[in-house]
């Protein structure tokens, strides 16, 4: 029985999803991935709100020069610098079913870079 791509990674995700979740003090940084853009948020799952986000598609990080990796850092850091601004300092990280390796890990070596946690 062949599964494609999306299924592959939604099984995966519901996975990770049993283990992470996002607290007050510890909330969960979600990864989405499209072919051209790169989204992050920080959710709280207990109160079901969003705490900050960024994505490539932001007028800073979309007018910056790069290839797709290098504007999935600077997605990072923006994220790492909203969310010290909200008073948060570590999170839960929630690759979303990707694997950890290219953009993924490059937003995440980014955050890490601005001082975020994980």
């Amino acid at each position: 029985m062949a599964f494609s791509k999306d299924l592959r990674r939604l099984k995966i995700r519901k996975r990770i999803r049993g283990s992470v979740t996002g607290t007050a003090q510890r909330p969960r940084l979600s990864v989405f991935r499209s072919n051209k853009e790169i989204y992050a948020q920080i959710i709280d799952d207990v109160t079901g709100k969003t705490i900050s986000s960024a994505s490539s598609r932001d007028k800073d990080i979309s007018a910056a020069a790069g290839n797709k990796i290098e504007k999935a850092s600077l997605v990072g850091k923006a994220l790492a610098e909203k969310a010290k601004q909200a008073g948060i300092d570590t999170v839960s990280f929630d690759r979303g079913g990707y694997l950890y390796h290219g953009r993924v890990k490059s937003l995440a070596d980014g955050a890490r870079e601005a001082g975020l946690k994980f």
